[in-house]
């Protein structure tokens, strides 16, 4: 057997042409008396692939100000599913980005011309704090109309349910799209021993004939590209997502 046959090389690029991209996190809220924020890892992972690809990159939520991670998904929570999300870590302990976590950019204070994509993050809150918020709707089709390329995470993908572009139409219509899965929510409530969430992402887009809403197994990585609009089904897939943003902002 020639052992040169199993000699495997990669070259990946490494230099990206220069950009700027708004994370884009959830307040915190209260749900079953719990505080809620965003999950860590769908800021975080894509933040970290962003600042590897030498991009510029903001921390912004609807109100500006203090956001928090969800307990679930905290590394530093001894309950917490994930002690060895080392980059989450990273995140809140750097000099300059933990701070941010204290003072997030308000969405009052976006200039979309001044971007070239947003990453929004899911988790507890959005679920709550996006559905009513007109303002973010707004910014998220502003975006896209601006043909900034816009990614949406597991929960965040629930903007998707509403937002609408300036004709009126949905931004979802005639889009293939992912999002956290109804059996993803099984999970979860079997695992709280309760119904979580008053409603799910995957139940509502698919009261939409107008949208073609796909999903993966439970928990499996998965992500899609439908042109400007890049979604990812949860927190596995947040890796899939931020490579998507790189490869259509290196075209």
């Amino acid at each position: 057997m020639n052992e040169q046959n199993n000699v495997i090389r990669k070259q990946p690029k490494h230099t990206f042409p220069k950009k700027k991209v708004l994370c884009l996190v959830s307040n915190a809220a209260q749900l079953h008396g719990m505080e809620v924020g965003f999950f860590a890892e769908e800021m975080t992972r894509p933040f970290f692939d962003f600042i590897n690809a030498g991009y510029d990159v903001d921390v912004a939520s609807p109100r500006g100000g203090k956001v928090v991670f969800d307990g679930h998904s905290n590394p530093e929570n001894p309950k917490g599913a994930y002690p060895n999300d080392l980059i989450s870590i990273g995140f809140v302990h750097h000099a300059t980005f933990g701070k941010w976590m204290e003072n997030t950019l308000p969405i009052s204070n976006i200039n979309v011309a001044g971007y070239d994509a947003v990453c929004v993050s899911g988790g507890g809150a959005p679920l709550i704090n996006f559905k009513d918020d007109l303002e973010l709707h707004k910014l998220i089709a502003d975006f896209y109309e601006a043909g900034k390329i816009t990614c949406l995470i597991c929960h965040g993908t629930s903007l998707l349910l509403w937002t609408k572009l300036s004709d009126g139409a949905l931004l979802a219509d005639g889009k293939t799209w992912t999002g956290f899965a109804d059996s993803e929510e099984n999970m979860i409530n079997e695992m709280f021993g309760m119904t979580v969430n008053d409603y799910t992402i995957e139940t509502e887009a698919r009261k939409n004939p107008n949208t073609n809403f796909e999903v993966a197994g439970p928990l499996e990585p998965f992500a899609i590209r439908d042109g400007r609009l890049i979604t990812a089904q949860q927190q596995h897939s947040s890796f899939l997502a931020s490579q998507l943003v790189i490869e259509a902002l290196s075209e």
